[in-house]
């Protein structure tokens, strides 16, 4: 075999390694990078405390009502935390803290987690959202009872599409009943009152009625009395008459 023959074996037998290589480094690259890939949405880990998933959601088109903040909060201690403070980092605006359905604090279990945000969970509503600010980010302080102050930055997004369901739920407004209720019992017992005083002003001058109506009996039995005196006058004339 020539020694150009072998050279050219020796060539390819090389570019076939090195592209062998290139692909097996560039398939690792990929994999490794694929297992580093986050979620879009911001996350801390701190001691025992991991947050994921972290969203400030806002009103959409900048309009009035509360923000929220969502998130899901890990603890691998093996003792309870409290999150006992929630702060937009920036300026310092603090959110309100509930329990699951509006009850208690937000209380991570040992070895469990907690979700803010959606209904029946616990939750971080900012009263006025536009207290939020704009911009991309927001930076959170969540504040534990034992890990202390973990920060992240936060994205905002608002609370349509996807966002929806964990968004802030406004206060419902309590429904005014009118005072012309309680007024109106009132009324009605006045009312009564009233037609009882009618009755009794009718009864009071069927009373006068029946007195002015006495004077009259009176006359008539004076009447018939003088009557019979009239008969017994003329029994005691009789005699005479007929003496």
């Amino acid at each position: 075999m020539s020694s150009s023959s072998i050279r050219r074996g020796t060539l390819a037998a090389t570019a076939l390694a090195l592209s062998l290589a290139a692909l097996t480094a560039c398939g690792a690259g990929n994999n490794a990078e694929t297992l580093k890939i986050n979620p879009d949405n911001a996350r801390v880990t701190a001691g025992s405390i991991k947050i994921q998933n972290a969203v400030v959601i806002t009103p959409a088109d900048e309009a009035d009502g509360p923000a929220a903040v969502s998130a899901r909060i890990f603890n691998n201690g093996d003792r309870d935390q409290t999150l006992e403070r929630l702060t937009l980092a920036d300026g310092g605006q603090e959110l309100e803290l509930s329990g699951a359905n509006g009850r208690g604090g937000v209380v991570v279990p040992a070895g469990g987690s907690v979700m803010l945000g959606g209904e029946g969970h616990a939750s971080a509503v900012l009263p006025d959202g536009h207290d939020a600010g704009h911009g991309a980010t927001k930076k959170l302080a969540f504040e534990f009872s034992r890990e202390g102050e973990v920060r992240l930055a936060a994205f905002i997004v608002a609370d349509d599409g996807e966002y929806a369901p964990w968004a802030a739920t406004p206060t419902p407004t309590p429904v005014e009943t009118g005072t012309s209720s309680p007024d109106a019992e009132p009324g009605e017992d006045a009312g009564t009152g009233t037609d009882a005083t009618e009755g009794a002003e009718g009864g009071a001058a069927g009373a006068d009625a029946t007195d002015g109506a006495s004077p009259d009996a009176d006359a008539t039995e004076n009447a018939v009395e003088g009557t019979d005196a009239t008969e017994g006058a003329t029994s005691s004339e009789s005699p005479v008459t007929e003496q």
